[in-house]
């Protein structure tokens, strides 16, 4: 269906035919976001050039980032800046951000007032006041219900959502919530801080995204308002925002829990090669020291493993045993404290919780091996130094995919960085250690 709508669109822009504002009244805005990344640069041009300012922007707000900033390198800048005062503050901000400065501030010259987006810029993107709208409705505290419901009507179009109706006093300081349900069945006569809420939960401007969207999440809301310092309100941040935001963090937290970047701003389809390489060769150079380290243990244990030539088939199961230990504990860490689930105050008491979950299936793991490896060769003693490297090993990669995240987490880096190869690399190298010490301390009694 999508790929015959997209030929259907680039036909009738072709012929420039009549049929072609029918078709795109009769699409989606996403839908039509979606199409127009399938056009070339001129058809982009051409599609935008026959839609009002309003509705640009509401296809514009569903585009990847990459797409706007093609879009409007194409658009003149006229037209881009008419479009942009359609945008609500925080999309607006968010494109601006995208884009080279020098557009950016070319775009902001043609706008009459910028105060608005020139303020949200100020803050770091990955924070409230980074993802937040200054499009919100907030009344006085003295207010009369019936005087709060023609107000909403007079702004319902302009603000960003109208769920929640904010109470401030006469200091602009944030005092009370209102849902809508509450304010159109109070009574009228009665003022909005009879009727108000005064247990609000709120996020301070400076505060992380995740952190804001953990606490959306946590309480079930539609919208959460942003204060300064001061108790000042200062915007809203939205469950479609928040959407966004729990989509880029999982996002990036999963890249690098397999050791590379490409994460925002990325077209994961027309991407250049150069840029993809570049995003995951350092965590593989990484790893290829890592493994030549751990080849120099092999090396150590030569002697060993020449004497005794049965050890190396053994080899593969106690390095892989130990990187899903190792890659299982770290995963559960790093996405426990990624949804607040592990507290800060809880980190120790999970840590010694998966050292006894270590011990457990380095024990079930150890006991199976060592009959395995009884059976197969015939050598109890053989079999004890499997099963011993394989229960110490597995418990060892367990402490190691929790301490090593929690090591970069405590220095305030994201543990997620660490998950990937620097688990894997110590992982590989302790259980070669452990595997190849045991057996050299029972080399004597092995069969050679």
């Amino acid at each position: 269906m999508a790929i015959k709508t997209i030929q259907k669109l680039i036909r009738l822009l072709k012929h420039k035919n009549k049929e072609l504002n029918n078709l795109i009244e009769h699409l989606h805005p996403r839908d039509l976001a979606e199409l127009s990344e399938d056009l070339d640069e001129e058809q982009k041009k051409e599609l935008f050039d026959l839609l009002n300012d309003e509705e640009a922007a509401l296809i514009i707000q569903y585009m990847e980032d990459f797409d706007q900033v093609s879009l409007f390198k194409v658009l003149e800048k006229d037209r881009g800046s008419s479009i942009l005062k359609e945008m609500s503050s925080d999309e607006a901000v968010d494109l601006l951000s995208e884009l080279p400065s020098e557009d950016a501030q070319e775009l902001l010259n043609r706008i009459e007032d910028t105060e608005e987006i020139e303020g949200l810029l100020k803050f770091a993107e990955d924070t409230a006041g980074g993802i937040m709208t200054t499009e919100y409705l907030a009344l006085p505290e003295n207010m009369p219900v019936e005087e709060a419901i023609i107000r909403l009507r007079e702004v319902a179009v302009e603000v960003e959502t109208i769920y929640y109706i904010y109470v401030i006093d006469e200091q602009n300081h944030l005092i009370g919530v209102l849902s809508l349900r509450e304010l159109i069945s109070a009574e009228d006569g009665t003022l909005l801080k009879e009727k108000m809420r005064t247990n609000i939960i709120t996020v301070d401007i400076e505060l992380d995204q995740e952190e804001v969207a953990r606490i959306v999440s946590r309480y079930d809301l539609l919208a959460v308002p942003v204060v300064d310092d001061k108790g000042n309100m200062r915007g809203i941040i939205t469950v479609d925002d928040i959407l966004d935001v729990l989509e880029e963090e999982a996002t990036e937290d999963i890249y690098r829990l397999v050791g590379t970047s490409e994460v925002k701003g990325t077209d994961l389809i027309n991407a250049s090669v150069t840029h993809v390489a570049s995003k995951r060769l350092p965590w593989l150079i990484v790893c290829l020291f890592g493994g030549l380290f751990s080849g120099s243990v092999i090396g150590v244990f030569e002697e060993t493993l020449q004497t005794i030539v049965t050890l190396a088939i053994f080899i593969p199961v106690i390095m892989d045993m130990g990187g899903n230990v190792g890659s299982q504990s770290s995963t559960v860490f790093v996405r426990g404290l990624g949804t607040g689930e592990i507290e800060a105050n809880e980190v120790w008491k999970y840590f010694f919780r998966e050292v006894k979950v270590g011990l457990m299936m380095g024990l079930i793991c150890g006991l199976m091996i060592t009959l395995a490896t009884f059976l197969w060769q015939q050598s109890y003693i053989l079999g004890l130094v499997v099963g011993i490297a394989m229960f110490s090993t597995v418990i060892l990669a367990a402490v190691i995919g929790i301490l090593i995240p929690l090591i970069f987490w405590r220095l305030g880096a994201d543990p997620a960085i660490s998950a990937g190869p620097f688990v894997t690399t110590i992982k590989d190298v302790t259980g070669l250690l452990i595997y190849f010490s045991t057996a050299t301390l029972f080399m004597d009694m092995l069969p050679t």
